[in-house]
């Protein structure tokens, strides 16, 4: 076992878990036993939220241009221990270092927004009538809990703790079992920071801590990302529970390519989509829409997908269940008639045998009524539709039940616009693979990609973490006495 077993942080302290169950963290790219996480029960997320209690009344109470200093001492750490973060992430996730450190790359972005976040929320003021002013203020909800899943270790925690702690909430975050360790990592460098004990706390566990903190009296508000089938879950269970949810689930995002598109950038950013970071994220491109006669731009899309390497340039994914249910789908759409154009399944990468990979599959001649073409796969698979019209690929687009992004790939403005009016996604890309929007534009999908109002990140984030406070205030006598009195 490389790193020591994985302990909750609470109160300013990593301490072991009351219970005794324990899973293993396994690196995806050789099998090898990276640590053993210890299944928290609720005497531990009880703990971690008197922690936060604790702390939440001098916290709030801090003004926000003093609590953002400790993101700007943040945001130097991150900087600083780059390569250190990158290389955690990789191993337990998978991904590849340049992609582990544009995820890093990424926190600092997140984390340069929050340090913005005293000029977002001055508040409103206004005489509404002689001697009379109005006021509006933004308020922290107190103590918050966010859930965050395997694919992204470092960059979904920052998705959530740099806004919800600098507006002055205190937090705790529940990491997915698979890949505990950059969590931890995170909390050493907020401490470092100089955050106060007890504003970010981490409880580890699976389900019940899940259900836990959907249940417990004292959690305001929750944020959750991972599959749809679960998001509905915590977002219908947290509401039960009269708490604010923010729950993200998956997608199956459709890139339509027109035959006016350009071959090569368009070959190179349709591979990009639905391979990058093992084709494990919720952005990718899984489903493409051929409008026309694009052939010869699929061909290219074939051969930029065969320069795509197993242990080279494409990571794992995260076990061996995961790569089970990819070749799976894959198999199942070749037995439906599909024809595999390049196929990944099988896929071993000498030295490194025990991991799991799945290598980079393009499926043509897909219909709309396979499960390549409507289910998320959450793999470096991409499968190829047909359509003789943009409307009919919009319509493909459209009874698609997910709505996290769609691209279209053409030299046309006027049609991109109407791709763009017309597709059901929260995120539409023109020429771009992966259509995420930079700080301080927020994330957020439509339709079954999300449940709950407004977004995660950016500036509309920050409706999600505060509630308003409105103040009417009169001082001055001269203005006698008048309907507002």
């Amino acid at each position: 076992m490389k790193y020591s077993s994985i302990l909750n942080y609470i109160g300013g302290e990593f301490i072991a878990p009351s219970n005794t169950n324990t899973i293993d963290v396994v690196s995806p790219i050789d099998g090898t036993l990276l640590s053993k996480v210890t299944l928290s029960s609720t005497v531990d997320l009880d703990a971690a939220v008197a922690a936060a209690k604790k702390a939440f009344p001098a916290w709030s109470k801090t003004p926000i241009k003093e609590r953002v200093q400790v993101f700007f001492k943040y945001k130097t750490l991150l900087e600083k221990n780059l390569q250190e973060l990158a290389s955690l992430c990789s191993e337990e996730n998978g991904k590849t270092m340049s992609e582990s450190v544009a995820e890093i790359e990424k926190c600092i972005e997140l984390t340069e927004f929050a340090t913005s976040l005293p000029q977002l929320v001055t508040g409103e003021i206004l005489e509404v009538s002689r001697g009379v002013e109005c006021r509006t203020e933004r308020v922290a909800l107190g103590v918050v809990a966010s859930i965050v899943p395997f694919n992204f270790p470092s960059m979904v925690p920052n998705w959530t703790l740099p806004n919800a702690i600098a507006l002055g909430n205190c937090m705790i975050m529940k990491p997915s079992e698979k890949v505990p360790l950059s969590c931890g990592r995170l909390a050493e460098l907020l401490q470092e920071a100089g955050l106060p004990d007890g504003v970010f706390n981490i409880v580890h566990g699976d389900v019940d801590i899940v259900n836990a903190i959907c249940d417990h009296p004292d959690i305001e508000a929750i944020s959750f990302v991972g599959s749809t089938k679960v998001a509905k879950i915590v977002y219908q269970r947290a509401t039960s529970n009269y708490k604010r949810c923010l729950a993200l689930g998956g997608a199956k995002n459709h890139l339509m390519v027109l035959p006016d598109a350009i071959p090569g950038m368009t070959a190179q950013n349709v591979a990009a989509s639905m391979s990058g970071c093992a084709g494990q994220r919720c952005m990718a491109a899984s489903a493409m829409i051929g409008v026309g006669d694009v052939d010869s731009i699929i061909d290219k899309i074939c051969e930029e997908a065969r320069k795509i390497i197993p242990g080279e340039n494409l990571g794992p994914v995260i076990n061996k269940a995961s790569q089970e249910k990819i070749e799976q789908y894959i198999t199942e759409a070749e037995q439906q008639g599909a024809k595999i154009l390049v196929d990944g399944r099988n896929t071993k990468v000498f030295g490194k045998e025990n991991g799991t990979y799945v290598g980079p599959t393009v499926i043509d001649f897909v219909t709309a009524d396979m499960s390549v073409a409507t289910e998320e796969i959450f793999g470096p698979v991409i499968s190829i539709m047909r359509a003789k019209t943009v409307d009919e690929a919009l319509a493909i687009e459209n009874a698609n039940p997910y709505g996290n992004a769609a691209s279209v790939f053409t030299q046309n403005g006027g049609m991109a616009r109407y791709i763009i009016e017309r597709a059901s996604a929260g995120m539409i890309g023109v020429n771009v693979g992966v259509p995420v929007p930079r700080e301080p534009f927020s994330f957020g999908g439509w339709n079954e990609s999300k449940f709950g109002v407004g977004d995660i990140t950016g500036k509309s984030s920050i409706e999600f973490w505060t509630k308003l406070k409105k103040s009417t205030i009169k001082w001055n006598a001269e203005a006698g006495v008048n309907w507002m009195s």
